[in-house]
């Protein structure tokens, strides 16, 4: 291994009717894959600039083609029953291959750039744990030196009250943490009408 920095990146595979199912209660499940195929589409490109070793992470079933399906990119299939379980057994994978740093983020935020995984790679080299929180109460990105069970197991997701009790939790296991700007997720037609991707081409 020749770095010691791995990102992983969580991918729903792109089925019709089977993601951005919020979203597409207002636009459709077509539209809602072809706004989520962009949102991966951007993840893609600025993940490809950050210095880090890249894992994919697909949420069902890794496939034969796919625009992650590159030499930039490993693939892997996610594991555990529910979000927290899956982010900490791929976590886990990263530092028992060895990674010193792991940064693990989505695939549904169009403010995502290279220089804010950078910095969260950089945040690492002097904490514990960095975080990014978006603006619906969750967050956009973790990383960590070591692996954490307690910020995965027994929780709550996709609730406002996510990254309030990430950083309780943090507090309360003594972990220095740096905190990243704030970002928004695309999951509902209100957040699509605030983002780059409005309005959408025909």
């Amino acid at each position: 291994m020749t770095n010691s920095r791995l990102l992983v990146i969580f991918s729903k595979n792109p089925v019709k009717g089977e993601v951005k199912t919020r979203l597409a209660q207002s636009i459709g499940d077509k539209k809602a894959l072809e706004v989520y195929e962009t949102l991966r589409e951007h993840t893609a490109r600025v993940t490809e600039c950050v210095d880090a070793e890249r894992m994919v992470y697909y949420s069902s079933f890794i496939p034969s083609s796919d625009l992650f399906c590159t030499e930039n990119f490993s693939p892997r299939l996610q594991k555990g029953d529910d979000l927290g379980e899956r982010m900490f057994y791929a976590m886990k994978e990263g530092f028992e291959a060895g990674f010193a740093h792991v940064v693990l983020i989505g695939t549904d935020c169009d403010e995502l750039s290279s220089e804010i995984l950078n910095e969260a790679f950089s945040a690492l080299t002097r904490y514990e744990a960095v975080i990014g929180p978006a603006t619906d109460g969750g967050f956009y990105l973790i990383g960590l030196n070591r692996v954490l069970p307690e910020l995965f197991f027994d929780r709550q997701w996709s609730t406002p009250e996510v990254f309030g009790e990430t950083i309780t939790r943090l507090q309360r296991l003594a972990i220095e943490y740096e905190r990243l700007t704030e970002l928004s997720d695309i999951d509902t037609f209100e957040d699509l009408k605030k983002s780059t991707l409005w309005p959408l081409q025909s």
